[in-house]
């Protein structure tokens, strides 16, 4: 297990120097040289490796004490004792860890009674195939959630009755109200209207082969596992939620669409063609609306954090602030970064890459639960186990005025 809190101090000290570095080039009012651009571009980047670092740690930290709540049924275990989440966790590295582990490297069939209804496992050994324990999957789509910050934000609906659902659209306002004499009657309201736009959940597939001599010399093999398809199906899910088409896909919020955020919430004031502007990024705070100020959070690539992380205001302040502490991100204008590299990345005119909106009004829909099969027989010939995941979902911003995008200017 890492050293959480040293990992952030070494991030915040290369950070730090990053500073001093842009600091000592403005106040000699002068570009980088090349010996200094090179050496900003190597501790910024380590700088941003350590902070994918700390969220991984993180995140598995947090999965594995969930699964090991989950997992508390020795009747010996007081939940409400001062230190039940240690025995939740002792259980879970002592028992149910060996027994995941013994699911992978030899497969069911070595499993007995007690351990089956332990495990909660569903086995079907004649069809070839393992339908994963119930707590592999909970753990698997909580690492899918931690993976995809957009999931996090977003407001998720799981449908169990139908196989889509309408999201409901304010379409335009009704118009002011006016004032009248006491019994004066009132305007009727002829403006405001109603949408609806449909979500759809699609179907999202992936198989991954694992060698079996890597599964029995593996001894936490079901974590590698969980990893991969984790990553598999986030990767693919984040970037249809930031730039899916919305066709057969979920709509991104990078994606110009009347359906989600058209052209009208775009920004590109004092932005030039491949550069950014520190007042580009005060134009979109304000373009938003101060009732979804308590959510908004932006999210850029790598590559826009690096530039943005130099922005000062007119006062000489840097926009950009480092987060130092456990749970607290960095923050651009008092609004929490989400770092994506499935973010657009492209500098040049008219290009998007950036957005600050509140993400609760991207709507998700997910149908039917994921599935994780084993596939003992089939990869039998090349001496590998194959592991399919299937999971339905859509998504799509529901509400244009809650999100802003920052636009290159041309």
């Amino acid at each position: 297990m890492k050293d959480l809190n040293e990992l952030r101090h070494k991030r915040g000290q290369i950070l730090k120097q990053c500073r001093d570095l842009n600091d000592l080039a403005g106040k000699e009012k002068r570009a980088f040289t090349t010996e200094e651009q090179t050496k900003y571009d190597s501790m910024f980047n380590e700088a941003s490796a350590i902070d994918v670092e700390v969220k991984r740690e993180e995140s598995l930290l947090e999965a594995e004490r969930t699964l090991a709540n989950s997992l508390r049924v020795s009747p010996a275990i007081d939940p409400n004792a001062p230190d039940a989440r240690g025995d939740a966790e002792k259980r879970y590295q002592d028992f149910v860890r060996p027994l995941l582990a013994k699911v992978f490297s030899r497969g069911a069939r070595d499993l007995n009674a007690e351990e089956t209804r332990a495990l909660q496992a569903d086995l079907n050994v004649s069809g070839g195939y393992l339908k994963m324990p119930i707590q592999f999957i909970r753990t698997l789509i909580k690492g899918v959630d931690d993976i995809l910050f957009v999931r996090r934000l977003a407001t998720v609906n799981t449908l169990t009755e139908s196989d889509s659902m309408g999201a409901p659209s304010l379409d335009a306002d009704p118009a002011d109200a006016t004032w009248t004499g006491e019994i004066t009657a009132a305007s009727e309201d002829s403006t405001m209207s109603f949408g609806k736009r449909e979500l759809k959940p699609h179907p999202l597939k992936k198989l991954i082969k694992v060698s079996n001599k890597l599964l029995r010399l593996t001894p936490d093999a079901e974590s590698l596992v969980r990893e991969r398809l984790g990553y598999k199906i986030g990767r693919v899910q984040e970037n249809a939620f930031l730039n899916g088409t919305g066709s057969g896909q979920p709509l991104g919020v990078f994606t110009a669409s009347d359906l989600g955020v058209s052209t009208s919430r775009d920004v590109s004031t004092s932005n030039e063609a491949t550069e950014i502007a520190a007042d580009n990024l005060i134009e979109c705070k304000y373009k938003l609306k101060g009732q979804y100020w308590p959510k908004a959070q932006w999210v850029g690539h790598r590559d826009w954090v690096k530039r943005v992380f130099k922005l000062k205001d007119s006062e000489g302040q840097y926009l950009w602030q480092a987060g130092l502490q456990a749970g607290q991100p960095d923050r651009l204008l008092n609004f929490p970064v989400n770092m994506s590299e499935l973010a657009p990345s492209t500098f040049t005119a008219s290009q998007y890459v950036a957005v600050l909106g509140d993400f609760s009004q991207y709507w998700i829909a997910d149908v039917l639960s994921m599935l994780v099969q084993r596939l003992d027989e089939l990869y039998a010939a090349t001496s590998q186990t194959g592991f399919i995941v299937e999971t339905h979902c859509d998504g799509m911003p529901v509400l244009a005025e809650a999100f802003v995008r920052s636009k290159m200017g041309t």
